[in-house]
């Protein structure tokens, strides 16, 4: 077999698609996988053993372009592709696949998609989680519900490069002296994701006070909130808390975060990652639900509200109150981060 996936957009969903990519070779040891994925997912595809090459998309996200699509697939139609698996649901993601000559083109029904996708899976609904979504695509229809459900999909595990994360640390004036916790409060889908930072603020003093040195993850647009975030803090505090926000690559983010005792993260793409490096997880769950995309690792521990009107996942706070990230209090999520410090210290956990 020779595989083309039309890969997700997001960093969260590219991590768990791996469970599919582990699926597929599995059951087809000697398969090649290519995926064609956008230009920010390329590194992380890069740390999946079972992926053969990543392959840039050069059109952005929710963009049609018809005819850029059919040349992309003419370009493919070269490397005689056997099979093809479109994970997105709209109809423009199943156009390439056609355009490249793939004989058989599996995906979720989907906008439009008959005639696009000769093995058209009719209802994902059937599946909770989005993983098994994905791994469901690796059976026939007619034995997935039989063989898929979520204890049963194999694990994302990304490969951690030990020179690489020695490098970043060194440029980054990064050291182990302490062990570290990860705080990652940035969340790419909008503000209903993102516990505020003052409460941040609350989890890191406590870290500290414990022994623990902090790490902050995100992207650019995230290292003013990390700054609130460590300028909250006493000044004698702040020595211990590094904020790298903006500082790193995703391929430096993935090394370094592989080098965290335990992760403190809102429901986003490096909650994903921190699971798959083998991180403690402690995350939490604003507008979103871990019904739907958990962190997949068994260290994990997950925090929410239970007020009414979560969850509603929107970007924003449909009523304006934020009431589902406002009223879960630091000491919840303090007590869910002192079930791992009390595994690593080999004592009881604070309270």
């Amino acid at each position: 077999m020779k595989i083309l996936i039309i890969g997700p957009s997001w960093v969260g969903d590219m991590v768990m698609s791996q469970s599919l990519y582990i699926s597929l070779k599995n059951q087809y040891p000697q398969a090649e996988i290519d995926v064609l994925a956008p230009a920010w997912c390329k590194p992380i595809l890069e740390r999946m053993p079972q992926v053969s090459r990543a392959i840039e998309m050069p059109i952005g996200h929710g963009k049609f372009d018809f005819f850029a699509r059919r040349k992309i697939g003419k370009n493919l139609h070269k490397n005689h592709y056997t099979h093809a698996f479109v994970l997105p649901n709209s109809a423009k993601s199943a156009l390439i696949p056609v355009f490249a000559g793939i004989p058989n083109r599996t995906g979720w029904k989907g906008e439009f998609r008959y005639g696009l996708l000769t093995d058209v899976r009719p209802d994902k609904r059937v599946f909770q989680y989005m993983v098994e979504r994905y791994v469901a695509l690796s059976s026939s229809k007619v034995t997935m519900r039989q063989k898929v459900e979520l204890k049963n999909c194999p694990t994302p595990k990304l490969t951690v490069d030990a020179d690489s994360q020695l490098k970043a640390k060194i440029r980054l004036q990064l050291t182990s002296d302490k062990p570290i916790i990860g705080l990652c409060p940035g969340a790419e889908f909008g503000p209903a994701k993102r516990w505020p930072d003052h409460y941040y603020a609350q989890v890191a003093k406590h870290a500290i006070d414990c022994g623990y040195q902090i790490w902050l993850f995100g992207s650019a647009k995230d290292h003013p909130v990390c700054e609130l975030i460590r300028s909250a803090l006493k000044e004698d505090e702040q020595q211990f808390v590094h904020n790298l926000a903006g500082q790193t690559s995703l391929i430096e983010a993935v090394d370094l975060l592989a080098a965290c005792h335990t992760v403190v993260t809102n429901d986003s793409g490096l909650m994903h990652v921190s699971a798959a490096v083998g991180c403690n997880i402690v995350a939490i769950y604003g507008s979103s639900s871990p019904e739907y995309t958990p962190p997949l690792t068994d260290n994990l521990t997950m925090v929410h509200t239970d007020i009414e009107c979560r969850p509603c996942f929107k970007r924003e706070c449909p009523y304006g109150h934020l009431d589902c990230l406002n009223k879960l209090m630091p000491k919840q999520v303090i007590d869910a981060l002192n079930i791992f410090i009390g595994k690593e210290n080999n004592e009881t956990p604070l309270v």
